[in-house]
């Protein structure tokens, strides 16, 4: 598909506005460059097979022709050895998944067009479709014998209407359908308004045939999972009457394959997700919290009997979130993913609760910046497959060293998807910063990347990047953007304020119905921590950040003079407003505020960056996407408008067909990036 013309128009307009620094890209071959990103590779979704020789994954890039990634399978064995190809159509494949006896590999791929299940037998290399799918499916799982698939998949319905309009004309020309809504959540970012439909799940022949949909009802049905019988799957949703004003109460369900019949095995107040049987089917895993109505609350794993009940926390006394149970083949254990002071770990968890890490440095799937994103897989030897990353390179393969099965960390790198690229680059280098908040001396983490060429008596300017969420993470991983503006010639500096995740309940938890506030003392002492290594400039300070971290950006520039310039991305400036227009409106009602803001208007204010523009003389760029539906671009609006007319130095950057990931196209990356750099620099920042 072409890219279309006003696409193309606004990103040489991108280019061009950067142009003395694209100049610079084209001579700096010692050095990664805006063009270096539809150069990078990344692995992701490994999948080790069930006898911990060999791992599938999908090889991802960037297709600079369509200004978009795509993917095909590979594999590598545990062993060592170049990987190799499994798939090498036009169209794009992921989600592979070993068949139980490691002769098969299900996946899927749009080779024909739409998307489609495909299988692929390991001893002769031959593939099928077997599936002819109307929608995309999702959530692959096989059957414990291998003769059947369950997946899911949305299946639309009629768009609702209280009107009978009477037929038109043959040939007349009228205007497209009136759209008729009446749901709460009634658009999603990244997918627009909401098309009339449901996620159900299937189950279909392994061999190929049609499928058969296994639930129905006005519910949209999750993550589905395989008992050891094969008779029955367990599958999380939301199927309360008030889901929609309750969105976070998934509980966990069994159907019958054969019947249809369905109970609930859950049911508290909470989020009850990702449900993993037993090897020997008596034991259910699965992951949630109590419901405290709280922003930031401990995700934790639980363990209930087969039937629903006897259900206990086990890591109730470990501060971290856990995501994506695995039992080991011994059924002893289960194996968990985690994020610990800025690390992605997997840990294996005993079922009295004690926690070992296997592996460390997860991640890499994000590409622009330090988000602790990652993929892991288990054998039923126990090896663990994931994606590994350090802060010179996106993701590869990787496993665990044969010593873990024991404890430890230890891994072994199997790929090396950007060594062509890397090998004769530069990269900015990462260290970390530990200091003291200013305003009740918490300790806070960061990390430091510094110029190539770096010189430590010569002064540099500062550019405090702050991430999003506000309940996330960064970390030392790799980052296309970070390392860009490091590439320019700043000291970047990225921190981990209070509210962040991987430190804690108490940590993250330190904003709750506070937020934006202290963060920004923690930022701070963060920029005065960098300034008393004698680094940097202290009259040569830039910020910027995305979503979250356009809230803190903007609250920054209301709340102090000390930058030269400013780029508030993607940003929340109004909390009354944004509750309002934003996709999830019941959630940040619930979670982040103690009632609607009619009700409590001072306290939706007090929060608001809005309610501090007045003070603000930075000069500010605000950058966001047409369609963004998480943070409407009408949030960035008022910030731009207030200071137009407070005639403060300001420009608004709108990044055509963009949802909230901004980024999403590399193009879109290379241009953000460049906008950053060109407004620091036209307010006394790196020249470009």
């Amino acid at each position: 598909m072409r890219t279309p013309i006003r696409v193309a128009q606004w990103f040489l307009l991108s280019l061009t506005i950067a142009g003395s620094l694209a100049a610079q890209d084209s001579t700096r071959a010692d050095r990664f460059t805006l063009r270096d990103i539809f150069a990078l590779q990344w692995a992701a979704d490994p999948q080790i097979s069930p006898d911990g020789r060999h791992v599938a994954f999908e090889r991802s890039s960037f297709d600079v022709m369509k200004d978009r990634d795509r993917s095909s399978l590979w594999m590598v064995d545990v062993d060592g050895g170049a990987a190799r190809p499994l798939t090498n159509g036009t169209g794009s494949d992921h989600a592979p998944r070993w068949s139980p006896d490691g002769t098969r590999l299900l996946y899927v791929s749009t080779a024909e067009g739409s998307a489609d299940l495909y299988v692929r037998w390991m001893d002769s290399g031959q593939r099928a479709a077997i599936t002819h799918l109307a929608h995309s499916p999702a959530n692959l799982a096989w059957s414990p014998d291998g003769k059947w698939i369950a997946f899911t998949m949305f299946i639309p319905e009629t768009p609702k209407s209280i009107v009978h309009m009477p037929s038109k004309p043959d040939g007349a020309d009228w205007g497209p359908p009136i759209k008729y809504i009446d749901n709460l959540l009634y658009r999603r970012d990244g997918s627009g308004y909401v098309q009339p439909g449901h996620v159900h799940l299937f189950v279909a022949p392994a061999e190929g045939g049609a499928p058969r949909q296994l639930t129905s009802g006005p519910y949209n049905d999750g993550e589905p999972c395989w008992s050891p019988d094969g008779k029955s799957l367990l599958f999380t949703a939301n199927r309360h009457d008030d889901a929609e004003y309750d969105p976070l109460n998934d509980e966990i369900y069994e159907v019958s394959v054969d019947s249809g019949a369905l109970k609930p095995l859950t049911n508290r107040a909470g989020p009850d997700n990702s449900p993993a049987v037993s090897p020997d089917g008596k034991l259910i895993a699965f992951t949630g919290f109590d419901d405290k109505a709280q922003g930031y609350q401990v995700t934790h794993l639980y363990v209930m009997n087969r039937d629903g009940s006897g259900a206990r926390v086990v890591t109730g006394a470990f501060d971290r979130d856990v995501s994506s149970p695995q039992w080991s083949g011994d059924g002893r254990g289960i194996y968990v993913q985690y994020d610990d002071e800025g690390d992605t770990k997997v840990g294996l968890v005993t079922l009295d609760g004690k926690v070992a890490p296997i592996v460390a440095h997860v991640g890499g799937l994000d590409l622009g910046r330090p988000y602790g994103a990652g993929q892991y897989s288990v054998s039923h030897t126990g090896r663990v497959a994931f994606t590994e990353t350090e802060p010179d390179h996106p993701a590869d393969v990787a496993v665990s060293a044969a010593r873990t099965a024991k404890g430890g960390d230890a891994s072994v790198r199997l790929t090396r998807l950007n060594e062509g690229l890397f090998s004769h680059k530069t990269l900015g280098a990462v260290q970390e910063l530990r200091y003291k908040s200013s305003f009740d001396g918490r300790g806070i983490e960061g990390w430091i990347i510094t110029p190539p060429g770096f010189d430590a008596s010569k002064k540099y300017p500062l550019l405090l990047e702050i991430h999003g969420g506000p309940y996330a993470d960064y970390g030392d991983r790799w980052t296309a953007e970070l390392q860009l503006y490091a590439q320019a010639g700043y000291v970047v500096l990225y921190t981990n304020p209070r509210g962040s995740t991987s430190y804690g309940e108490s940590f993250g938890n330190a904003i709750n119905h506070d937020y934006p506030n202290h963060d920004y003392d923690d930022l701070m002492s963060g920029v005065d921590a960098v300034i008393a290594k004698g680094w940097v400039s202290p009259d040569s300070l830039f910020v910027t950040g995305g979503s979250g971290g356009g809230v803190l950006t903007a609250w920054i520039v209301g709340h102090t003079h000390r930058f030269r310039a400013a780029v508030v991305q993607k940003p929340v400036i109004n909390w009354y407003s944004w509750v309002l227009t934003a996709d999830l409106p019941s959630f940040g009602m619930k979670y982040w505020f103690t009632g609607p803001p009619w009700e409590n208007e001072a306290t939706y204010m007090k929060y608001s960056p809005i309610s501090y523009v007045g003070n603000v003389n930075t000069p500010t760029m605000m950058i966001t996407g047409e369609v963004d539906y998480r943070t409407p671009s009408g949030e960035a609006e008022q910030f731009y408008a207030a200071l137009k007319l407070r005639k403060v130095p300001s420009a608004l950057v709108r990044i055509p067909e963009a949802s909230h990931e901004i980024a999403a196209r590399p193009s879109h990356m290379m241009a953000k990036v460049a906008y950053v750099l060109a407004w620091f620099a036209k307010y006394g920042g790196a020249p470009n």
